[in-house]
């Protein structure tokens, strides 16, 4: 049968034959290719992956894991408020990220949102012990992170991002946070600028502590008191908030400029700011911390760091489907992220 009569056949659904056929290879290799095993020339993967999506082919799952023992899905869950996550920065782009990885392979996300430890061990314990994933992608790290040695424990896969506080067998997946605040406070200081608040996330997270600390430090080395720092929570109301008490300084005291831990905080600290008629960056300069979409678009646009949270989520999952398949792995450090300068920094003002 030709290529054109099995597309145009509706009632015979595809087989791996097929898309062996049409790639041009073995149903050995198309096999090698949906577990994502190595030894596959990128070539002809990519031949693979063609042809399953012309043919529009997807292996079966559940043949696949009863033949294998495995789940061909990963973990991923979020102790934080879903309605929060809704407008958030950095989560949506990254699960893109997995999502899209995922999807190449033919395996699956299994992403839960809970409210609280407790729930949050639950989960993962349900997850891990009725073999519904093959492992977890760990986000939001904590200063002695209690789910490092319950995932131990559970005798499961998993990959950090970023580095814990703590030993652990699991790798991680990193991209330092350090030099993009750094750059920013470097930034804001070449303008002119020695009142540099800052406005963190929750300080239960080990990346809200290592860049507040980073704030800090930077600032010390161009001989730079610490100014005001504010723990927020990430949300726009948060950064609302925070702009606002920052705002109600007396004036030796108030910021002429402010880093931000995520875009959304510095976007709604920008507008609230402009709202009480502080001229934006002629009185105070703003700097964000993701570089979301709507980040160039903002009146003035917005100056951030850029951290590609989509390429995180592919390299994370890459890590974890490594460890899942037996395959040797170490820690892996990602491109440092970048400042993106733009129209809400500018020379600070003058007394």
């Amino acid at each position: 049968m030709s290529d054109e009569s099995i597309a145009e056949a509706p009632l015979r659904r595809p087989t791996i034959a097929d898309v062996a056929r049409r790639a041009k290879t073995s149903r050995g290799t198309v096999s090698f290719v949906i577990n994502d095993r190595p030894g596959v020339a990128p070539a002809t993967r990519q031949r693979v992956l063609d042809a399953m999506k012309e043919l529009g082919w997807r292996p079966n799952q559940l043949a696949r894991s009863l033949s294998t023992q495995r789940a061909y899905a990963i973990g991923f869950i979020l102790a934080r408020d879903p309605r929060a996550l809704s407008s958030d920065p950095f989560f949506a782009p990254f699960i893109a990220g997995m999502e899209s990885r995922l999807d190449e392979v033919g395996q699956f996300l299994m992403l839960r949102f809970v409210a609280d430890t407790d729930s949050e061990r639950a989960a993962y314990a349900d997850l891990a012990t009725q073999r519904r994933v093959d492992g977890f992608v760990l986000s939001d790290l904590r200063e002695d992170d209690p789910r490092i040695e319950l995932l131990s424990s559970l005798q499961t896969n998993a990959v950090t991002l970023n580095v814990t506080d703590k030993t652990t067998t699991f790798p991680a997946v990193s991209r330092s946070d350090e030099p993009g605040v750094a750059d920013a406070v470097n930034h804001l200081v070449t303008l002119g600028h020695t009142k540099i608040a800052y406005v963190s996330g929750p300080g239960r997270y080990l990346h809200a502590i290592r860049r507040r600390a980073t704030w800090q430090s930077a600032l010390a080395a161009h001989g730079i008191s610490a100014g005001h720092s504010i723990q927020s929570d990430f949300t726009a109301a948060g950064g609302s908030s925070a702009t606002a008490a920052l705002l109600d300084l007396p004036a030796d005291e108030r910021p002429t400029a402010i880093v931000y831990a995520n875009d959304l905080m510095a976007a709604a600290g920008m507008s609230y700011a402009i709202s009480k008629g502080v001229r934006v960056p002629d009185e105070l300069s703003i700097v964000g911390y993701d570089d979301f979409e709507l980040s160039a678009y903002l009146s003035p646009s917005l100056t951030t760091v850029r951290t590609d949270p989509m390429a995180w989520g592919v390299a994370a999952v890459d890590q974890l489907l490594r460890i899942i398949d037996g395959r040797e792995t170490t820690n892996i450090a990602l491109p440092p992220p970048v400042l993106v300068e733009r129209g809400s920094t500018g020379p600070a003002p003058r007394p």
